[in-house]
């Protein structure tokens, strides 16, 4: 079995209740936290965000990805914005 197979199968067994818990835990701690702290945390989360887009990418509608690529834009541009 491929790497990517692997990480994929794990992901699809995660719990969609804990990623949500996770991602917005991440998500409020990189927003509440001061600087470079967290503009870490965001970036954690646009790395976890990236990585899911460009892994799902071949699968996804054009709307679906040209609404994860907007947020992730946004996400990246927060962690310049919590970095400055």
């Amino acid at each position: 079995m491929a790497t990517s197979d692997y990480v994929l199968r794990r992901l699809a067994r995660v719990n969609p209740t804990v990623a949500f818990i996770l991602a917005l835990a991440l998500m409020l701690g990189g927003l509440f936290l001061p600087g470079i702290i967290g503009a870490a945390l965001l970036f954690l989360l646009a790395a976890g965000l990236a990585a899911l887009t460009f892994t799902t990418w071949a699968v996804q509608k054009p709307a679906t990805r040209t609404v994860r690529v907007l947020m992730l834009l946004l996400l990246l541009a927060a962690v310049v914005a919590k970095a400055m």
